[in-house]
């Protein structure tokens, strides 16, 4: 059972100050929890340490997709491959940021692999921003987090510059390229997001500006463009799954853009390699039984509880929990059945005295960088609520 600390909760009017409108469910409850997840210094250290493990092995299973031509085998749409090769060869397309899902941790069970969100992961601003003000507002010690969030993501976007580990390098190479960030109309949530890191960008050394996604021209012969200023540097908190599988003209403008080098994209498009959950079985391929990992298939396993998930999916949709017989237990609907679908040893989330689990979310930005917790049912679907942490 997972060690929890009573906080105040910080009102909606301070939250809503900081940009975070997103504050209440549907069912007009909270949804940052008062509780804090208390963990040990040893627990933040080993969450550090698996992810950046992990994301080593996540290149090494991309890698051996590119070499050996699995694109189809993991889901990835057809118009996607090229401009996927054309990032991976080239080390200007530098991944920014992701997310990576974990079971365990806490409450003496071993840390787990769940998925990694590479693309368009949420909680950053949750992460980054709101539970480190919840400590600031219980007089507790700011620096008891495991949480360099922004700091890290200041440093990588200086990074997409030097393409080294020292920053300190950017000025003297810094030539007023100019970043463009992107969000789609009508979405508080990924507006919001999205203007933390533009505002992160800036603080980086960057000219940047902000547009709707509909206001934005893309010339594959001239690049991305904007009140009709060009921009070299774009980020879109859109997936790439969906402009392959919804916006295919758009899919082969951007391709002929980064072809013909007119912009970087940011995330670049390998992240889908990334993104996707068939490359949990690729990963269980190669590294069959290593500890971080739960044994992953395309065919249902045998004589084990398991999970099912389609290979692209959000916040639960279409996952179900099957028992030995991989016969259904409980299930999320969503937008995601026609998607291929893995199967995934079933492993549990440590849960509370009333029944919550807790899934471990960390961000990695170069390096394992901010911990936070979501807390929900068995499945944790978009009534999930985000669960700070101290460390003690």
């Amino acid at each position: 059972m997972p060690t929890l600390q009573k906080t105040t909760p910080l009102d909606t009017e301070y939250l809503e100050s900081l940009g975070f409108v997103w504050h209440t469910d549907s069912d007009e409850s909270a949804y940052i929890s008062d509780e804090l997840v208390v963990i040990s210094e040893p627990e933040a250290e080993a969450y550090y340490a698996a992810t950046n493990e992990l994301y080593d092995m996540y290149v090494t299973a991309a890698e051996h997709v590119v070499e050996n031509n699995l694109f189809h085998e993991i889901g990835i749409p057809f118009n996607l491959v090229d401009v996927i090769k054309e990032s991976w060869e080239n080390d200007v397309h530098w991944h920014l940021y992701g997310r990576f899902d974990l079971a365990g941790g806490i409450d003496g069970k071993p840390i787990k692999l769940l998925e990694f969100n590479a693309d368009t992961p949420t909680a950053l601003f949750e992460t980054a921003i709101i539970q480190w003000a919840i400590l600031k507002k219980n007089n507790l010690e700011e620096e008891h987090q495991f949480n360099s969030v922004y700091e890290a993501l200041i440093d990588n976007f200086k990074r997409l510059v030097t393409l080294e580990h020292d920053v300190s390098a950017f000025e003297e190479r810094y030539d007023d390229w100019k970043f463009l960030f992107t969000s789609i109309r009508g979405n508080a949530e990924e507006e919001n997001t999205v203007k933390l890191l533009q505002y992160i960008a800036e603080e980086a050394g960057y000219v940047t500006e902000f547009a709707y996604m509909d206001e934005v021209e893309f010339d594959e012969k001239e690049g991305i463009f904007f009140n009709d200023e060009s921009y070299e540097l774009w980020f879109k908190l859109i997936p790439w799954e969906d402009i392959a599988l919804e916006e295919s003209d758009l899919a082969m403008l951007l391709s002929n853009i980064i072809k013909n080098q007119k912009a970087i994209i940011f995330n670049p498009a390998y992240t889908l390699l990334f993104q996707s959950k068939g490359l949990l079985k690729i990963l269980w391929d190669l590294y069959p039984n290593h500890p971080l990992l739960l044994e992953s298939s395309f065919e249902p396993l045998k004589e084990q509880k398991q999970v099912k998930k389609p290979i692209f999916g959000r916040e639960g949709g279409n996952v179900s929990i099957l028992d030995e017989n991989a016969i259904e237990l409980e299930s999320v609907e969503g937008d995601y059945a026609n998607h291929k679908m893995l199967y995934q040893a079933y492993t549990e989330l440590a849960t509370d005295a009333q029944g919550n689990s807790y899934q471990a979310g960390v961000f990695y930005a170069y390096e394992a960088c901010g911990l936070g917790f979501r807390k929900g049912k068995k499945i944790l679907d978009n009534m999930s609520k985000f669960v700070g942490h101290v460390v003690k």
